[in-house]
């Protein structure tokens, strides 16, 4: 017998295991080679991520800090708004203490409460806009009156204190009324939002809608908003109004904003 007999069978052992392996090597390498592709993608879609999460933070950030400073905006306004009031109930208060007081003739007591009226008056002219003819004619009637001897003069106090109530009410309360606005030069008629004495929003029956802006000089304008964002938050807060929900967080824009 061939001394190598064993050699032919051992060789077609280790072909067979060579083409057995090789695929499998190859599937292998495959397989991390897909693996790499996929750890590589997954690693861009974190860092774009991570990039998008820390472009949010700073966009919260910088809404936050925007917040802050019109907060403090809101309380300037809100504390100069409550000085005005509590000047007048002053005014209404020594008016008041001085005919309780003093049994003085309703001569005496005429040009003192014509003052606090005047100075009322001009407080409404220069304030707030809302319904300025409606207030300032409820003065100016109760000045005539006062004026022509139509009215007491201590009952003539009491009514004024009751304007000034009004006054304070108004600075209470949210809700929607109609007024005539001077918009870009013209009288229209308009549905007013209004948020007490630091906010007014209106719509006018052309679809436009804006705000109450007071200039550095302290007048006050109506600006109509451009923006559709603007136009449909101030819809969303007209909405909100007439459902009676008079409370709860409100994106608006922001009137105190120059």
């Amino acid at each position: 017998m061939n001394a190598g007999w064993w050699k032919a069978p051992l060789l077609l052992f280790m072909m067979f295991w060579v083409f057995w392996l090789a695929p499998v090597s190859m599937a292998k390498a495959n397989n991390i080679e897909n693996l790499a592709r996929s750890l590589a993608k997954l690693r861009g879609e974190v860092e774009a991520l991570q990039t998008e999460l820390d472009l949010e933070k700073d966009k919260h950030k910088s809404k936050i800090t925007s917040l802050s400073s019109q907060l403090a905006d809101l309380s300037v306004e809100e504390r100069r708004q409550n000085t005005a009031i509590e000047k007048l109930e002053h005014s209404l208060e020594k008016l008041t203490e001085a005919s309780a007081q003093a049994e003085q003739s309703g001569e005496q007591l005429k040009p003192v409460l014509l003052k606090v009226l005047a100075r009322y008056r001009q407080y409404v002219l220069t304030g707030f806009p809302f319904k300025i003819d409606d207030r300032v004619k409820a003065i100016e009637t109760l000045e005539d009156n006062i004026i022509n001897d139509l009215v007491d003069p201590n009952k003539a106090v009491n009514q004024a204190w009751a304007l000034i109530e009004d006054e304070i009410r108004l600075s209470k309360e949210n809700g929607i009324y109609q007024q005539a606005i001077l918009l870009d030069g013209e009288k229209v008629l308009a549905d007013i939002a209004k948020l007490g004495t630091v906010f007014l929003f209106f719509q006018t029956r052309d679809n436009r809608a804006g705000m109450a802006k007071q200039a550095e000089n302290g007048e006050w304008r109506f600006e109509a908003v451009s923006s559709t964002g603007d136009i449909s938050r101030i819809a969303t807060l007209f909405d909100s109004l007439k459902k009676q929900i008079r409370q709860g967080y409100f994106e608006l824009p922001n009137p105190l904003r120059k």
